[in-house]
């Protein structure tokens, strides 16, 4: 739990950026992978190393990614399976309410930061959320 009391339900480290992330990122698209995934996609991906992973994400929750926090505004219904199996996660900034494609993560529109080896990845859930993942 952190101080504001919110529970953490997932956080990693990054391990890896590939080289064409910053070309995702003008198109409002951060693409993770866990460290295992196939190499083909590492050049595509933030390759991350979870450290805690209790869920994925739900509309509501906080995204702390880098420096930058950003609200989960509509989930996928395959995020959290991906997530939790693959380290997989599709961050798009397009400001949607309503998921595109089963696998997206949407937050406001706007700018997402160009991750660096050692930045962290966080999933934060406000104290008022109790219920639990069906």
């Amino acid at each position: 739990m952190t101080a504001s009391g919110a529970t953490v339900v997932y956080e990693s480290e990054v391990t890896q950026v590939g080289g064409q992330v910053e070309a995702f990122l003008g198109h409002g698209l951060l693409i993770f992978f866990g460290a295992q995934s196939p190499v083909e996609l590492h050049d595509m991906s933030v390759l991350h190393k979870a450290t805690l992973e209790d869920d994925g994400p739900r509309a509501g929750d906080l995204l702390q990614v880098g420096s930058t926090e950003l609200e989960v505004l509509a989930v996928g219904p395959v995020v959290r399976d991906n997530l939790l199996n693959l380290g997989h996660l599709d961050l798009k900034a397009d400001g949607r309410t309503e998921p595109n494609l089963p696998g997206d993560v949407c937050v406001r529109v706007g700018d997402l930061p160009l991750l660096r080896v050692g930045d962290h990845f966080r999933i934060t859930r406000p104290g008022n959320s109790r219920e639990q993942h069906t």
